[in-house]
């Protein structure tokens, strides 16, 4: 299936500008934009459930975390485009366990997307068990990121498109 994928995603990249993909890659900066990027989400995404759990909370909390998880959620688009665009260039296990990766964390923004949606309809408990179940999915996610950077070194300058030299 990972072969499937990355040819599928290595058409795609071949009709974006190069300098597009040089942006993703993280070229500009010397290094992948990716692990930058993962912060605002996941961290937006953490804060957002102690915002909903927190004992006492009341309509301001409830409104911080939804603006919050908004937020948060948008910034994981430009994550999301920089995961794939790196592991578009991986091989062998690698390329395994970060289409696992890229799926959890994939599943978690489209059910806090469905969070969001459901708390603006007023559906706050679906809201929160939406947002709930994808922060386990991104902590998940974020375990085999782990993996992916220490395990399989993927992200210190194997996953540009051309050596820095």
């Amino acid at each position: 299936m990972a072969d499937t994928v990355q040819k599928v995603l290595k058409a795609a990249e071949g009709v974006l500008p190069a300098r597009v993909l040089e942006t993703l890659h993280g070229e500009f900066l010397g290094h992948p934009l990716h692990p930058i990027l993962i912060h605002l989400p996941l961290g937006g995404w953490m804060l957002a459930g102690l915002l909903d759990f927190m004992p006492g909370g009341d309509e301001r909390t409830e409104h911080a975390a939804d603006i919050v998880l908004t937020l948060s959620t948008l910034g994981a688009v430009p994550t999301i485009a920089t995961g794939w665009a790196d592991w578009s260039n991986t091989r062998g296990q690698a390329r395994r366990t970060g289409l696992i990766h890229g799926a959890l964390n994939e599943a978690a923004f489209f059910l806090n997307a469905g969070s969001v949606v459901a708390r603006r309809r007023g559906r706050r408990r679906l809201g929160k068990v939406l947002s709930g179940g994808a922060l386990g999915l991104a902590l998940a996610g974020g375990f085999l990121g782990g993996q992916l950077v220490y395990g399989h070194g993927i992200g210190v300058g194997q996953t540009l498109t051309r050596p820095q030299g």
